[in-house]
């Protein structure tokens, strides 16, 4: 390519987002007997078609748009986050009657806690903040809590040896944490979708009743706190489908009248 060629298309390009910025300001407008549609910029898009894009991409506002095109990462945090919940919740809720789960170490560490940090990492680049900082905090919580069940580390240990009757307390002031965090990030999904907001609102309850419960040492409070994980594990698994599923590679994507608008109020 000759200079001239290379100079002519960097003009043409500059002009093209110059007239682009230069384009006046529109609303947002929907149209069709149901509303089903949605006009954004002069084009016509399906009103389920944008709600399930909030719900598998973890996407509660606006955002640039990212520079680099990559996978959507939200789905693979979903799932590792919903198994793992999963099987915390089925020992918890003594299923089967399993006491020893240590299996739930590997899960903690190498399923929900890795798989959640890289898929946090990749949020950031795309640009999406609350999904970075949701599925790192929690890729996090799940690294940490894992590693508290590995006799190298030394946690429970430490509380064995010198007081057991403060573990607890400890595990429950974490928990409460948590439970903290998850209802700022609740908030924010308040303008989102309902199965979104149905996930955070179970993640709450789960880290809730589970960090009162160990903290008055009412078992029955812990296995309420379980139920709830049950409820994450549907929901979680619900928004990652939607994140995965289209018309292109299955006849089974999310039904459009399930993803509704948490923001929007039926006209009469």
């Amino acid at each position: 390519m000759s200079s001239q060629e290379s100079a002519s298309n960097s003009v043409k390009s500059y002009n093209e987002h110059d007239s682009a910025l230069d384009r006046p300001v529109s609303r947002v407008k929907t149209c069709g007997d149901g509303e089903e549609f949605v006009i954004i910029g002069g084009h016509k898009y399906y009103r389920h078609e944008l709600m399930q894009a909030f719900g598998g991409t973890m996407d509660v506002g606006l955002h640039p748009a990212p520079v680099n095109q990559i996978a959507n990462p939200s789905p693979l945090g979903l799932v590792a986050f919903s198994i793992t919940t999963l099987v915390l919740s089925l020992y918890g809720l003594n299923v089967k009657g399993i006491e020893v789960n240590n299996v739930i170490i590997s899960l903690c560490i190498f399923w929900a806690g890795t798989m959640q940090f890289l898929a946090g990492i990749w949020e950031c680049v795309v640009g999406n903040t609350f999904a970075c900082t949701a599925m790192v905090s929690y890729g996090a919580f799940f690294l940490s809590f894992g590693v508290s069940y590995v006799p190298s580390f030394g946690v429970m240990k430490a509380y064995m040896t010198q007081d057991p009757t403060q573990l607890g307390n400890a595990i429950g002031f974490y928990l409460i944490g948590w439970s903290i965090f998850t209802f700022m990030l609740f908030l924010c999904t308040l303008k989102s979708v309902i199965s979104l907001q149905a996930l955070f609102f179970c993640i709450f309850f789960t880290f809730l009743f589970q960090g009162i419960g160990y903290m008055t040492g009412k078992h029955s409070l812990i296995k309420v706190g379980c139920g709830f994980g049950l409820g994450v594990t549907f929901f979680g698994l619900f928004n990652a489908w939607a994140g995965i599923a289209n018309s292109t590679n299955t006849y089974f994507s999310i039904p459009h009248k399930w993803l509704v608008d948490g923001s929007a109020k039926k006209k009469k």
